[in-house]
């Protein structure tokens, strides 16, 4: 379907193509649909998403579900079917993510959370390709999509994990006084004194014209020299990956998306950071750092300058992405922000009875957990 194809200005229409099929066509509703979504969704905009598609191998029944209202597109949301949920061997939709994906928010227009959710759950309910259940992964506890949600269905909560947050009124100076005890910092002012011994050392921001391509020559090349290289995790060592990588950070920098930050000493860079910038949020996406260089802690020292995010009068907030109880960013950032996975029943009797035997199996165990 396109985008121009609907009998009424305000009907709402639901479109299914296969992921790697998407229509060029869309890229101006796309990008404008990310302009004015109700919950920043980075993962899920174009310049993240295609290449996301292009390298990163979603399989073949992968779908993209777009939501229209008349010839405005109001939301969209990538699927996939699952083979197993868990443990259990029960095929199911699932919201499709990779795992250099933070976040499973789907794309959706703010003031029309309620209607996206009752046009995709409906299209779920009548669609024969559809199996189970609908499992969605990565969602913000207290976000306004996960809240529209549950005003249209029953929306269990399954999973839920904190991570590293950064909110706050305070300049990032007193945020680091506030929350970072005085024997750390007299630690940190330490190692700082250490590194400027075997060297210039300074922080640089990438310019909004600035040399991407080389910068993310950078950032690959640090992470490979570390333990990620070391076992064959890194960027660089899946050529799909590092194209996935450096076209994403070349199209965020084209939307105005990108911010990436570096420690360099006598101009060699020791240490990265890539952000998203996604207002009025913002996203701590991958970081790297010279393991030669570790005793100086530069990761530390790389997200203490990132603090100066607080000084942007259009951000309220930044995502760290990292995985719960990260031992270095909880000790720099105070906040949490809670992510859930939740499973959504879909309508059918086979359908229900999937959802009722998952869900009294994740209470047993939950229960018998509690026990232990």
């Amino acid at each position: 379907m396109s985008y121009v194809d609907h009998p009424r200005a305000d009907a709402i229409s639901v479109g299914t193509v296969a992921l790697g099929a998407v229509p060029t066509a869309w890229d101006g509703a796309w990008d404008d649909l990310a302009a004015r979504a109700a919950e920043p969704a980075p993962f899920m905009e174009r310049w993240f998403l295609r290449p996301s598609i292009a390298h990163l191998s979603p399989n073949a029944g992968t779908r993209m579900l777009s939501v229209w209202r008349g010839p405005v597109l109001i939301g969209m949301m990538p699927v996939c079917i699952a083979p197993e949920y868990g443990r259990i061997a029960i095929r199911h939709v699932q919201n499709w993510l990779h795992y250099h994906a933070f976040l499973g928010t789907p794309l959706v227009r703010a003031g029309n959370e309620r209607a996206f959710w009752a046009a995709v759950l409906d299209e779920l309910d009548r669609a024969d390709w559809a199996p189970s259940f609908l499992h969605l992964d990565g969602l913000v506890a207290d976000g306004p999509l996960l809240a529209a949600l549950n005003k249209e269905r029953r929306a269990d909560v399954v999973h839920r994990t904190e991570r590293a947050f950064l909110k706050s009124d305070l300049s990032p100076q007193a945020y680091y006084e506030t929350h970072i005890r005085k024997k750390k910092r007299k630690e940190i002012a330490r190692l700082q004194s250490r590194l400027g011994e075997l060297g210039t050392i300074d922080f640089e921001r990438i310019a909004p014209d600035g040399p991407v391509a080389e910068w993310i020559a950078d950032f690959l090349a640090i992470e490979a020299s570390g333990w990620k290289g070391r076992g064959g995790t890194a960027l660089r060592d899946d050529p799909a990956t590092a194209r996935f990588f450096g076209e994403a950070i070349k199209g965020a920098s084209v939307a105005g998306r990108l911010e990436m930050l570096r420690l360099v000493l006598d101009g060699k860079p020791i240490a990265m950071l890539v952000n998203f910038i996604s207002t009025p949020g913002s996203f701590s996406y991958k970081i790297a750092f010279d393991e030669n260089y570790a005793r100086y802690s530069p990761g530390v020292l790389i997200q203490l300058e990132n603090l100066k995010i607080l000084d942007r009068s259009d951000i309220v907030w930044m995502d760290s992405c990292a995985v719960e109880d990260h031992s270095m960013i909880n000790s720099i950032w105070a906040e949490r922000r809670v992510i859930v996975r939740v499973t959504v029943p879909l309508k059918g009797s086979r359908r229900m009875l999937a959802f009722r035997v998952c869900r009294a199996l994740e209470t047993a165990s939950a229960f018998v957990r509690k026990l232990k």
